[in-house]
């Protein structure tokens, strides 16, 4: 790019997604709804593993910081969105639409991580069971889960960094639900072959390389279940991946769908199931652990005797 070019940045961009589907507004109510589940659900798996002595282990790190995100990134998201399209607020200004860019490809990237963490808890669980405290303490888990915060913001501020140098001499409607970064560098007049790149780089690393390693995790898994003589034994050991597996399935089934098939995908179809893509975990992956974890059902059976105890001592 020419150095004395001037790069044109719009004072706002327009947000066109989720337009001429009928009757929308029943969308928005079920993303809401959605929405407070995820904090409600979220917020009390945190705060069990907080006052659960039990629970501080290095699995539930991992599980905690999996709630931490997914609070994070339904606030992130569905609040501006039900602000946008629910009260007609479509313009969001350069700097704001860049930092909610961030927000949103830093939280998508981080639950990738995060399952891929959980996937290596369970792999060392099960191979290397009489040695699992010692290659994986609490200390390991909270520099693994350190780590990958700090990777996940540095790529997504490059990310951000590649996108100022874009100018914009065009339209300043983005054909999405939020500031995405395929539809709003498209937006741009001159060289995004660097966006482009980082469009396939970033997701292949962060998204992609993630779900490799955990499917390799789980064949791992499965030929040390096989060695396993005791069929009785073999499913107790498959249990405690099952609400793992639940997760990944939850989390990149949607991505896979959207991003395999996009280019055939009518426009509203694909804003439609992108946006599900990013609310349906957050609000699923609370209910799978309290149903399929054995721990957080002992931890909420105790806090409901301790409310019951409290309540008959009251009366």
């Amino acid at each position: 790019m020419d150095s004395n070019m001037t790069i044109v940045r719009p004072a706002y961009f327009i947000i066109s997604g989720f337009s001429g589907i009928p009757h929308i507004n029943y969308y928005y109510l079920f993303l809401l709804v959605l929405y407070i589940m995820s904090l409600v659900e979220n917020g009390v798996v945190m705060l069990l593993i907080c006052l659960d002595q039990s629970l501080k282990t290095p699995k539930y790190v991992a599980v905690f910081n999996l709630a931490l995100v997914d609070v994070v990134g339904s606030s992130a998201l569905v609040p501006k969105v039900i602000d946008t399209f629910w009260f007609d607020h479509k313009y969001i200004t350069y700097s704001n639409c860049l930092t909610y860019l961030f927000f949103y490809y830093l939280i998508l990237t981080m639950q990738s991580l995060n399952l891929a963490l959980l996937s290596f808890d369970r792999l060392v669980a099960i191979t290397f069971p009489l040695r699992y405290q010692i290659i994986v303490s609490l200390k390991t888990m909270f520099s693994l889960v350190a780590a990958c915060w700090i990777i996940t913001i540095f790529v997504q501020l490059i990310t951000v960094g590649f996108l100022t140098r874009l100018s914009y001499c065009r339209s300043v409607v983005i054909n999405s639900f939020f500031c995405d970064h395929g539809p709003l560098s498209r937006l741009s007049c001159n060289d995004r072959q660097p966006n482009d790149l980082l469009s396939i780089v970033v997701p292949a690393t962060l998204i992609w390389v993630p779900l490799l390693f955990i499917l390799i995790t789980y064949m791992c898994i499965g030929a040390a279940l096989a060695k396993i003589a005791k069929a009785q034994d073999r499913m107790k050991a498959f249990k405690t991946c099952s609400a793992h597996i639940m997760l990944v399935a939850i989390y990149y089934l949607p991505v896979l769908v959207t991003f395999t098939v996009a280019a055939k995908m009518p426009r509203n179809a694909r804003i439609v199931s992108l946006s599900l893509a990013a609310v349906l975990p957050p609000a699923l992956n609370p209910l799978i652990y309290v149903l399929q974890t054995q721990e957080i059902k002992q931890s909420l059976r105790k806090v409901f005797r301790r409310i019951k105890q409290s309540t008959t001592a009251v009366k």
